[in-house]
């Protein structure tokens, strides 16, 4: 998926790079590399069950120390 730029007749150097640059930016190649770069690995079914069991024990938890005083709040 190359994308190619060639210099026009009586071009400055500064055109060609912005025609070139709102060129990537047309064609999305910016916005997937960006998008690739942190992607995360999906996690499975078990594994979301897990972490939402532990987030609903934390919440209580938190609530319960709240109500005792031994969090401001």
């Amino acid at each position: 998926m190359a994308l190619e730029v060639k210099r026009k007749e009586k071009e400055s150097p500064q055109s060609l790079v912005r025609r070139f640059t709102k060129r990537i930016q047309q064609s999305g190649i910016l916005l997937r590399a960006r998008k690739s770069r942190f992607k995360q690995k999906e996690q499975s079914k078990d594994q979301k069950k897990k972490t939402a069991s532990r987030r609903e024990e934390m919440k209580k938890k938190y609530e319960e120390l709240k109500k005792l005083g031994k969090i401001p709040g």
